[in-house]
């Protein structure tokens, strides 16, 4: 058998872990920049007059009007408490398998004596009570029978965020009540091809529709899916990550830049956010893109985007050596008078940094450069990101850093926003 853990709508959730004040308020998640609403709690969600994902700018009186509190994405809150979340996991099972930031699968297979429903209801209690954040639990023989029970336990209210799967009868119950769009791995386009054929809920794709059908038009993938939903485990766990083919980061400025001294700190600080993660999987890159353009949006401004991709000498995961070609990429792509909305660098070419061959006619990287990259980023990971940074970062990230006016502070990572609490 196993689990699927899902929090409920994780980022408002978070807000909400240190805010006692809004818990059964409405609370909504801004995207970057305070674009527009990128996640809701339940409360929000039943005000059917404020949409997801439009603009903020639009919809901000109807926040105010109905007492809705927003905040500005606070993504290393939401990181750190995630990861809060998977800890309490394996304590009730030494294999899970991080699916995304808040969802998280769990082996029960050596679980067979145990009353599976009281089992869920303990892991939902149990998070809640060590992290504070509400969590739903699907129990079954596979994964997308998993995900299918996990949306039932947040969807149907007398199941209190707890559903278990655990026999034929009870999953073919459940296939019958739910269309194919409730179905992990069913895209829109295989739900078009199944219309056509007649077929419109999870239970008539499952044991209607024949596995040589489903191989001609739904590839080995469909394939896998249709045998899971009859109770044939097919999606092994994946306890240990996979290491990433490519590594990238963009993030739109706060205002427009025509500074090249500025947008070149950004870069740098984007440089050091994306080789730290290429260190952490042991890897490193052979090229490195860059690129940099205006905003598309703007009826006004002059419209410019271009990015170039450079070949390194030799694979390097070092933060100064990757900034310095990042630097000389940015160079030959800037164009003055234009007021530009975002750059973004992006690592790919991924080796084992085991693997990595230099020419014959490179010198040996010295062992002190690996020591220095080994010792910031041990550093920062103790005491909060960028505490120590390369000087090319700068010390004017107010004027480029996205727009954040009402992110909530970084109450579990940084020493000067701990939640604070008076007493008389």
């Amino acid at each position: 058998m196993i689990a699927l853990v899902d929090c409920n709508s994780f980022y408002a959730s978070c807000e909400q872990v240190f805010r006692p004040d809004l818990w059964g308020k409405p609370v909504v998640v801004l995207s970057n920049n305070d674009g527009c609403v990128i996640a809701a709690n339940k409360e929000a969600k039943a005000l059917t007059d404020i949409p997801m994902f439009e603009p903020v700018f639009k919809i901000k009186k109807l926040l105010i009007e109905n007492q809705v509190e927003f905040f500005s994405s606070n993504y290393t809150l939401y990181g750190e408490m995630s990861q809060r979340v998977m800890n309490t996991l394996k304590l009730f099972s030494p294999e899970v398998e991080i699916y995304s930031i808040d969802e998280s699968f769990v082996d029960l297979s050596n679980m067979r004596f145990v009353d599976l429903r009281q089992y869920g209801a303990s892991i939902k209690e149990t998070v809640f009570r060590y992290t504070g954040l509400p969590v739903g639990v699907g129990i079954a023989p596979t994964k997308v029978l998993a995900k299918l029970a996990n949306r039932m336990a947040k969807k149907i209210e007398n199941y209190d965020h707890v559903c278990v799967l655990d026999n034929q009868a009870k999953c073919i119950q459940a296939l019958k009540h739910a269309e194919l769009k409730d179905i992990w791995g069913i895209g829109k386009k295989h739900r078009e091809r199944l219309n056509k054929k007649g077929i419109f809920m999870a239970y008539q794709f499952a044991y209607e529709v024949s596995l040589d059908w489903v191989r001609k038009n739904m590839t080995v993938v469909g394939e896998r899916i249709w045998r899971e939903l009859r109770g044939e485990s097919c999606l092994s766990l994946e306890t240990l990550p996979r290491a990433k083919k490519a590594i990238g980061t963009a993030k739109s400025f706060g205002s427009k830049l025509t500074s090249l001294d500025l947008i070149e700190e950004a870069c740098a600080y984007y440089i050091a956010e994306v080789s730290e993660v290429l260190r952490k999987q042991k890897s490193c890159a052979q090229y490195i893109q860059v690129f940099l353009q205006t905003n598309y949006h703007s009826e006004r401004d002059k419209q410019y985007s271009k990015s170039i991709t450079v070949t390194l000498p030799t694979a390097s995961n070092n933060t100064y050596i990757l900034t310095r070609e990042a630097k000389k990429a940015l160079y030959s792509i800037y164009k003055p008078d234009y007021r530009y909305k975002k750059v973004g660098v992006n690592l790919s070419g991924l080796i084992p940094q085991e693997y990595v061959q230099t020419s014959l006619f490179d010198a040996e990287i010295p062992a002190s450069r690996t020591d220095l990259m080994n010792t910031i980023d041990k550093i920062n990971q103790k005491f909060g990101k960028s505490t120590v940074s390369s000087a090319l970062v700068g010390n004017r990230m107010n004027q480029w850093e996205l727009i954040k006016n009402d992110r909530s502070p970084r109450y579990t990572t940084q020493w000067g926003e701990l939640l604070t609490i008076d007493a008389y």
